[in-house]
């Protein structure tokens, strides 16, 4: 089991190298391809959003500024992405037929315009992992366009890239059980990883359990795929069983927490805060998520 196919947004934000490091030290352990997808505005978007009482000349001042700072915002990640590949040893493939043909981890590059968020969304349903950069910090992370078509309308895994390039991936593999069927996703979507991992803890509390199975029963869906792991309960140390769920993987030494996402709605947590939530602001590892 593997993940072929990897599908990376590119922003140009600060955290944009360090996903480009993960997705590319997912594509080695696994020897496939990764897709780096910018989307840049259309300014034609913006003249529905303009609103009435504005000039014609008012509407096409407001399209040439969104034209500039978004060939801006193109130049700066195509210039990230020409820095991160010289001097790299991997090979540039832009068919499966070439990447197939290559040794080890393959990359591309494409840049279109249009609507980040369908444009992501729908590309990502070809792929078998998306890689994702980290909240930039101080970012409320509902803000995050690209993160939330994936999760919402891709029925496809995704993999938020820590801010800080990590030394391993999937070594020591935690996954967050609560019972759901978003967390019993997650588990089926991660099993590539598990399969390779050295070490894997279940992590469970009773304040994140919902109704649903024990994590004893995952740790029997496992051993059917020949895979062992510890359940361990964790006891969040406040109020935010997020930080508790955190706290237990930094514990354990994890450089993958495996969750399922918004098991509430997006809407409760966005304004009553969630584990979610709390995971994707705070994690300073890579969490691969599944909705």
């Amino acid at each position: 089991m593997a993940y072929r196919r990897i599908l990376l947004p590119l922003t140009g934000t600060a955290s944009g190298e360090a996903a480009l490091n993960a997705a590319l030290s997912v594509a080695r352990i696994y020897e496939s391809h990764v897709h780096c997808l910018h989307v840049r505005v259309d300014a034609r978007d913006v003249a529905p959003l303009a609103g009435e009482g504005l000039s014609g000349a008012m509407i096409e001042e407001m399209m040439a500024a969104t034209e500039r700072e978004s060939g801006e915002r193109a130049d700066r990640v195509k210039a990230l992405w020409t820095k991160f590949v010289e001097g790299r040893d991997v090979t540039l493939a832009e068919s499966a037929e070439a990447a197939m043909k290559a040794p080890g981890a393959t990359l591309s590059f494409q840049s279109v315009a249009g609507r980040e968020e369908d444009i992501v969304a729908q590309q990502s349903r070809l792929y078998d992992l998306v890689v994702v950069p980290h909240p930039e910090s101080g970012q409320d992370v509902s803000s995050s366009d690209a993160l939330h078509a994936v999760l919402f309308d891709s029925g496809r895994p995704v993999l938020m890239a820590p801010r800080e390039t990590p030394a391993t991936i999937g070594t020591r593999v935690c996954v967050a059980w609560n019972g759901t069927a978003q967390s019993a996703t997650a588990v089926a979507e991660a099993l590539p990883w598990l399969h390779r991992a050295e070490h894997i803890r279940i992590l469970h509390s009773p304040d994140y359990q919902r109704r649903g199975p024990e994590a004893s029963g995952v740790q029997a869906y496992l051993r059917w795929h020949g895979i062992e792991a510890e359940a361990v309960a964790f006891k969040p140390a406040t109020r935010e069983v997020g930080a508790g769920l955190l706290g237990a993987a930094r514990d354990f030494g994890c450089d993958l927490l495996v969750m399922g996402a918004y098991s509430h709605s997006r809407l409760r947590q966005l304004i009553l805060g969630g584990v979610t939530r709390h995971v994707l602001e705070n994690a300073e590892i890579p969490v691969q998520m599944t909705r």
